[in-house]
């Protein structure tokens, strides 16, 4: 199983699913994302993502009737160490831009069109539809896990 590599420094985008991989320990990535998160606390990295993955990650739990995984995430997305950002009208714009030149789904646009403002260093996905944005240091958790 793999590790996930990262900047040294910098700033990581993280999409929702390894989120959800990460909170509820799904046995085939949970553990290629540990360095992720221990970076984080640590102060060398900083992991951002959209205010969108609170409500990308809380549909299940509230789904369920979860309210105890409900208030993980919240407290996750919520952390020091994570920062959660605003979804703006610029972001908004770019998203669209994003949609229309590949065909992404909103959500999807959202997130990358943020992490592409941010100028992150690295975006960790499951979602091999982000390399359509070439501008976009897509990192795929399934291929890390495979390595």
């Amino acid at each position: 199983m793999g590790s996930l590599s990262f900047p040294a420094s910098g700033v990581v985008y993280i999409d929702t699913a390894p989120l959800i991989y990460s909170v509820e320990k799904h046995p085939e990535f949970e553990a290629s994302l540990r360095p992720l998160w221990t970076a984080s606390k640590s102060g060398e990295i900083q992991v951002i993502t959209r205010e969108l993955a609170l409500l990308e990650t809380l549909v299940g739990p509230l789904k369920h009737g979860d309210s105890v995984l409900a208030d993980v995430y919240s407290e996750l997305l919520t952390a020091t160490e994570m920062r959660l950002l605003p979804i703006t009208l610029d972001v908004l714009r770019d998203a669209a831009r994003l949609r229309a030149d590949t065909n992404m789904k909103t959500p999807d646009a959202i997130h990358a069109a943020t992490a592409l403002a941010a100028g992150c260093d690295l975006f960790v996905t499951n979602d091999g539809g982000f390399r359509r944005v070439a501008s976009l240091p897509v990192v795929i958790i399934s291929e890390v896990a495979q390595a």
